[in-house]
């Protein structure tokens, strides 16, 4: 069996609910030759004290703290954490996500085997904050193989562009391609790095697709996409429209045009700025609530009818600062999901 290094980035901010969990499911990993890198972003919990406490433990794992700088300089934290790995192989495991045991068995066998894989993906159970309960499994009935293994190259890139299927906690790349980008990517006053990263990823190699559930992701009203659900959408907008023009030219020209981006963008802000509202409902800023909703309701044409009703429902529930969750829980939602 191989014997190549895994870095394993993981990024953490006021997890100390979940930041054992964790740590504990890298050290349960049956694939033993990695070592951990966990940044600190300034938390005002005990996250740091606790991965510190796990790190006396464990030599495979270094714990560095910073002074916040959040999550619209994220790329600054990874790409620090990229600095300080000497793995062949990169893998993400924020601080509020587990693995499954094999995760990285199957995923150094797979890349072993292939030096033209940049990056390897698999399924993701959604879950409940306390891991009791999983909601989901990821899909991927609905792409073809060609998509899910960027084979031909641009085949992945084509489908990122409007649709990201790839769960970051899933994610292992090979070292050299990552540098070979420059590291890791934010832009667009995006909160995130991993989308924008995986595309220009996309245009280098192939992927490797483990058709296996390899960790979980916690669904909870305070997470990044839960939080910034518009200004994601938005900032993926301007994003797309960019990298569509700066490589127009390799392999976009005969499958995407403009015109579909466009449409896309402006059904999926509907969408977003009605999810948004309904986020903050859920932490009680009504007042934020209305902002997204008038937006969703009023903008982008007459798109998305149905999410526009919800929107004007959600309106009415923010002007006299009902309980949605209560209302939606009656007619059997799961809870901001």
């Amino acid at each position: 069996m191989t014997s190549a290094l895994v870095s394993i980035i993981t990024p953490t901010y006021n997890h100390e609910k979940y930041i054992m969990d964790c740590i504990r499911s890298a050290q349960e990993q049956s694939y033993t030759n990695w070592e951990m890198i966990i940044v600190d972003d300034g938390s005002t919990d005990r996250t740091y004290s606790i991965a510190q406490d796990l790190a006396k433990e464990d030599s495979r794992i270094q714990v560095f703290t910073q002074k916040n700088i959040g999550i619209f300089r994220l790329v600054e934290t990874y790409n620090f954490a990229l600095f300080k790995s000497k793995g062949k192989y990169i893998a993400v495991l924020e601080g509020d996500d587990i693995w499954l045991k094999d995760k990285l068995k199957l995923q150094v066998e797979s890349m072993e085997v292939n030096e033209n894989h940049v990056l390897s993906f698999g399924k993701a159970y959604s879950t409940s904050s306390d891991l009791k309960e999983d909601y989901y499994l990821t899909d991927f009935s609905k792409y073809s193989q060609q998509t899910l293994e960027n084979n031909p190259l641009g085949s992945a890139t084509q489908t990122l562009l409007f649709s990201n299927f790839l769960v970051a906690l899933t994610v292992l790349v090979r070292r050299s391609t990552i540098e070979k980008i420059g590291g890791f990517k934010q832009s667009h006053n995006l909160p995130l790095v991993d989308l924008t990263t995986w595309i220009e990823l996309s245009l280098y190699g192939s992927f490797s697709f483990i058709n296996a559930p390899l960790g979980k992701w916690r669904f909870y009203a305070h997470q990044i996409t839960k939080t910034y659900t518009a200004e994601i959408s938005e900032g993926f907008y301007k994003f797309t429209l960019d990298f569509y023009e700066k490589e127009n030219a390799q392999f976009l020209k005969s499958v995407v045009s403009k015109k579909q981006i466009n449409q896309h963008f402006r059904k999926l802000l509907v969408e977003a700025h009605s999810r948004s509202g309904r986020y903050k409902l859920i932490r009680k800023d009504f007042k934020g609530a209305r902002k997204n909703y008038m937006k969703s309701v009023f903008c982008f044409g007459l798109k998305e009818p149905l999410w526009k009703l919800r929107s004007v429902i959600g309106l009415f529930f923010s002007f006299f600062h009902a309980d949605i969750e209560t209302f939606a829980k009656k007619l059997g939602k799961i809870s901001y999901k």
